[in-house]
């Protein structure tokens, strides 16, 4: 295509056009110039190949022979260029940016995902897993799964869940917790990023706070709850971090007692943007997903 370097693309999109519209000024508002520019940018088209493309008339321009044959060509390929660039279009019209964090991610939505695939087998999934805040007006995120108190400056936020805390441990350790204050004897599994403290969970439970014995450390509530399940200790849990383990097993909450911790998931969407078609539908889906999670939840922590 080396021939091509001798003839600038801006000029050959001027001819294509003005003999697609038929007039000069007809082709400068499209191209968003002036008819003079568009007159310059033909001459120097013409110049460059070495042909006559248009007879200047008191009428206007009227492509000569040569012309009609070659802007028929141009016409052609700049169509296959339209297509070309729409299919960047329709891929980002296609694709579904979901911004996350890692634990919400990794615990809760990837195993789920496949029946957002199934219900929707043309929207593509991107799962932007980071803990830092994303611009929503500013980058190609559709939407945004925070945790948080609902107040994020130019976010539309609608409450997903909010975010009740209970304590979690592996059957062996729920085993020797006949009551809470059996907790003493155990190790707090602890994560240091956390929002939330064991203090909300007592004052719900009625009790004063126990000491724990000193568990491990993390700074990655994933960690936390693995710590959990290999036996370490106890951790403060919430339903979408807990719910796989709680019902298969791995994790038990051995006092039925919740409490509300001021926090809560939350979609949230640009309200600069409008709201596509695939955000509604994500929206739609994981409020079922939410609402099967928390049936099972419901009746694995009341049965504790």
């Amino acid at each position: 295509m080396a021939i091509l370097n001798r003839v600038h693309l801006n000029g050959l999109r001027a001819v294509e056009t003005v003999a697609r519209l038929g007039s000069l000024s007809a082709a400068a508002s499209e191209l968003n110039v002036s008819a003079s520019a568009v007159s310059q940018q033909v001459k120097r088209t013409e110049e460059q190949l070495g042909q006559a493309l248009f007879e200047r008339t008191a009428g206007g321009l009227v492509l000569t022979e040569f012309g009609t044959v070659f802007t028929a060509r141009l016409g052609a390929g700049f169509r296959e260029l339209a297509q070309a660039v729409a299919l960047a279009d329709e891929a980002s019209e296609c694709t579904l940016v979901v911004s996350v964090a890692p634990a919400f991610a990794s615990k809760w939505l990837l195993p789920r995902l496949s029946r957002h695939f199934a219900r929707h087998p043309n929207v593509l999934l991107r799962i932007d897993a980071s803990v830092r805040i994303a611009d929503l007006d500013r980058s190609d995120i559709d939407i945004a799964i925070r945790l948080g108190d609902g107040t994020w400056p130019g976010g539309r936020a609608e409450l997903l869940l909010a975010q009740e805390v209970f304590p979690v441990c592996a059957p062996v350790i729920a085993d020797k917790l006949k009551s809470i204050e059996d907790l003493a004897l155990t190790c707090a599994i602890t994560d240091e990023r956390a929002m939330i403290t064991w203090e909300s969970w007592f004052e719900a439970a009625g009790v004063k706070p126990v000491t724990f014995l000193k568990g491990a450390r993390f700074t990655d509530p994933m960690l936390c709850l693995e710590s959990a399940i290999a036996g370490h200790g106890v951790m403060l849990g919430w339903q979408l971090l807990a719910a796989d383990a709680l019902a298969d097993g791995r994790l038990v909450a051995p006092f039925g007692v919740r409490a509300q911790s001021g926090l809560g998931y939350w979609l949230v969407t640009s309200a600069a943007k409008t709201e596509s078609r695939k955000v509604r539908d994500f929206k739609v889906w994981i409020r079922e997903e939410i609402a099967a999670t928390m049936a099972q939840f419901g009746s694995l922590t009341s049965a504790s």
